[in-house]
């Protein structure tokens, strides 16, 4: 079985769903059916069979969330090609880099991009550029290039360990490396969520993200569409929290993915009544902890609704464990159990698995799990072993099985011979009333080797007396967990999925001679 599974069940002798309902939408506008949503997709794989892309080419994108990107992501799957999905926020050297290390040879982009692409041209070897918008004239637009018959014969076989998407990672800690993924696990990471959270055809899920990015698509769009429900993204840049609200009320979203920041401005509001879906049943989320402050206030705000909290990594094939609501009291800075059909275990350095509440590495296996990276067989066989995903994050399970994350791998530091894991500091900043987001990061010591530093965003209003603020700390934290330098911004640095970009901080908060208080 294939993704095209997807579209190929709706059409036929015994349709899984009406063809006519709703399957994807774009913010406020009018929806894409099934019998359209299909058809669209044959179009575009014709087209990309007649410009020569064969099985096992790689095919980028380049495009803002619109419609046409799942079209043309289901579409490069049916002609067995491999969709390399680009972050559209990289720089020109980032894309040259994505497009060379992937031996991209047919690249779809919005209009805007072509001006950078034109740059990298002589530098990559790309063959045929596919611009949705005013094409340049070493482009076919897309309205040309999708002129097509939606024919489904004369397409190659697609088994399911064929690979159908290449994700290059956010290029945090150094060199991005691209995660390869089959059709198999595609469907398999659908199939998790699906069991999980219990997706069907009546769902509407809706999120925020970019497409690009398994937290915009993997998470929760990908499996309303796989169960036949209704997938509605919103429109990139721009984004406003009362506009996405408005196109869940719109089209009467079930299932909606926030980011914890989003929450946060959320909560922030006044009239949640009239604002939020009625329709609305669970809000996902995850990328940094959420406070248990925000579950008592969704509960008393939005009765009925469940917020979710999860923990996912591209590798790991999305959602790898997931905190429910109904068990999250008491445990509400967990990032929960697994997900269904997937395994989860905390080990050492040296494989064996920890003891309860002993803090080792987390790794995950499930038929989800990518199955290697691109071009990169050490890497591979470092992160990939016999079948588990070493994740790199740090965490410990409580005696009831529970995961708490304890932070990345390479955050840790050591200041006077204790480890300090920033996740732990930052849960407890992020508490104070003060104190809107947090982040530490270790930075060298002529004294202790490595100390804390706490880059932190005040709350809308609040000013932060930086001496109250440790003597607050010191009554929470074993001192050397404390922080010995503190700097305010005004924001965070964030990459596509809400995580904190903390190779800036490093780089602009990393050295003593940074260090001003």
């Amino acid at each position: 079985m294939s993704l095209n599974f997807i579209t190929d069940s709706t059409a036929g002798q015994m349709p899984a769903v009406d063809p006519h309902q709703p399957a994807v939408v774009l913010g406020g506008e009018p929806a894409l059916n099934w019998a359209e949503l299909r058809a669209t997709e044959l179009r575009y794989a014709r087209a990309l069979q007649k410009a020569g892309a064969r099985k096992g080419d790689r095919i980028g994108i380049l495009l803002r969330n619109c419609t046409d990107y799942i079209a043309l992501y289901l579409a490069i799957g049916r002609v067995g090609g491999i969709a390399v999905r680009l972050n559209w926020r990289l720089s020109g050297p980032e894309l040259r880099f994505a497009l060379a290390d992937s031996q991209t040879s047919l690249l779809i982009l919005d209009s805007d991009f072509c001006p950078v692409i034109a740059s990298l041209r002589d530098e990559i070897q790309v063959s045929t550029y596919v611009v949705r918008g005013a094409a340049p004239d070493w482009a076919i637009p897309v309205s040309l290039f999708a002129d097509e018959e939606s024919d489904a014969s004369g397409f190659p076989t697609i088994f399911p360990e064929d690979p159908v998407s290449l994700m290059y990672s956010s290029g945090t800690t150094g060199r991005p490396k691209g995660a390869l993924f089959t059709h198999s696990n595609a469907l398999w990471t659908a199939s998790i969520q699906i069991q999980r959270w219990r997706i069907d055809d009546r769902t509407v899920a809706q999120t925020s993200g970019p497409l690009f990015h398994a937290g915009g698509f993997e998470v929760l769009l990908l499996p309303a569409l796989a169960a036949h429900g209704t997938a509605v993204t919103f429109p990139s840049g721009g984004f406003s929290l009362d506009s996405f609200l408005s196109v869940g009320r719109e089209h009467g979203t079930t299932d909606m993915l926030l980011y914890p920041f989003m929450l946060f401005d959320l909560l922030r509001w006044d009239d949640l009544d009239d604002l939020v879906p009625r329709t609305l049943e669970r809000i996902v989320t995850g990328g940094d902890i959420v406070m248990p402050w925000v579950y008592d206030e969704l509960e008393r705000r939005i009765p009925g609704v469940k917020l979710v909290q999860s923990y996912s990594l591209t590798e790991g094939g999305a959602v790898s464990t997931s905190l429910e609501f109904d068990v999250a009291r008491g445990r509400e800075t967990s990032i929960g159990r697994p997900q269904a059909m997937t395994e989860v275990k905390v080990i050492r350095p040296d494989g064996s698995r920890t003891d309860v509440d002993e803090v080792g590495e987390i790794c995950v296996r499930s038929g989800g799990v990518s199955i290697g990276y691109w071009n990169r067989p050490d890497a591979t066989e470092t992160t990939f072993v016999n079948g588990w995903c070493r994740s790199g994050d740090l965490g410990r399970v409580d005696a009831d099985g529970f995961l708490t994350i304890a932070g990345r791998a390479k955050d840790m530091y050591r200041s006077g011979g204790e480890n300090v894991y920033p996740a732990e500091v930052e849960m407890v900043l992020t508490s104070h009333e003060d104190i809107d987001d947090a982040a530490v990061i270790g930075i060298p010591d002529e004294r202790y080797v490595e100390v804390g530093a706490a880059i932190i965003v005040a709350a809308e209003g609040r000013a932060i007396d930086l001496k109250a603020l440790r003597a607050w700390l010191v009554e929470r934290l074993a001192k050397f967990k404390v922080p010995k330098h503190f700097h305010l911004v005004d924001e965070l640095p964030r990459n596509a999925s809400g995580k904190i970009r903390k190779n800036v901080l490093r780089d602009d908060f990393g050295s003593p001679r940074t260090q001003n208080d």
